[in-house]
């Protein structure tokens, strides 16, 4: 069994839900994103996204993008990635997720990169310009790789909600509103009707993300679902405080994961 399937097992038995939180790797460098990694599961992430950086992150909000920038200009690729997960499964187990844009896959070869996800001890990848209906792109060297391959969801997949909730593995990625990611005031998705459909047909745990910012709004999404997913929110966090976030950023952690 998968880290993270086996992570949202042991959440179930103790009637918890998950908290996932984000960080762009190598903002503001690869170390201090590692010293992230450890305080936010000491602060009480379960699951952990680490961004490989892209020059057009379209997914993204204008804080995430900053932060691509940022950790390209100071030379971050995948291979260094890869090297900090190495050191950082030398001290935890617990689940690590890469979320990337599919072009940094072809360049860096799609074999080659899956072999490595598992030599390094990485368990899902989220490919947010992958449309689900080309997901044969990459689904084999992952399966054959024991990866899993997060699939996204969001309230305008409307007839296809069925299809991709019914096929996915380790966690639905539920998306809370249309447009990039970035935290938000408030949200207009139709909550009640959105997880309604999705619980008609999803067969393994679903999270929802994009824009929660604040334990009160982790609180009120947690209780639609099986977990929630923080990342603009710490994202903006490193970016005022650069080396010195690690200690802010696992106050937050710690009280979202209170809020849940």
């Amino acid at each position: 069994m998968n880290r993270i399937e086996k992570c949202f097992d042991e959440l179930r038995r103790k009637n918890e839900k998950a908290l996932i939180t984000f960080v762009t790797a190598g903002d503001p460098d690869l170390e201090t994103t590692e010293k992230l990694v450890y305080k936010m599961f000491d602060s009480g992430a379960d699951i952990i996204e680490l961004g490989v950086p892209f020059s057009d992150p379209i997914a993204e909000g204008v804080t995430i993008q900053r932060a691509s920038l940022r950790s390209l200009n100071g030379g971050t690729n995948l291979t260094k990635i890869f090297e900090t997960v190495k050191r950082i499964r030398e001290k935890t187990d617990k689940p690590l997720i890469l979320m990337m844009y599919i072009n940094t896959i072809y360049v860096y070869g799609t074999e080659r990169f899956f072999a490595q996800c598992r030599e390094y001890g990485i368990d899902g990848v989220i490919v947010p310009d992958l449309p689900f209906e080309e997901r044969d792109e990459v689904i084999g060297e992952a399966e054959k790789n024991g990866i899993l391959q997060i699939n996204l969801v969001a309230p305008t997949s409307h007839d296809r909600i069925r299809e991709i909730a019914s096929a996915s593995r380790g966690f639905l990625y539920c998306v809370s509103s249309t447009g990039v990611t970035g935290t938000r005031s408030s949200f207009t998705t139709d909550f009640e009707e959105f997880f309604g459909t999705i619980k008609k047909y999803v067969r393994c745990p679903y999270a929802v993300g994009f824009g929660i910012s604040n334990p009160e709004q982790a609180k009120k999404m947690a209780g639609y679902c099986s977990g929630v997913i923080v990342g603009s929110a710490i994202v903006r966090i490193v970016a005022e405080n650069g080396r010195e976030s690690v200690d802010k950023v696992g106050e937050f952690v710690s009280s979202l994961k209170k809020a849940i």
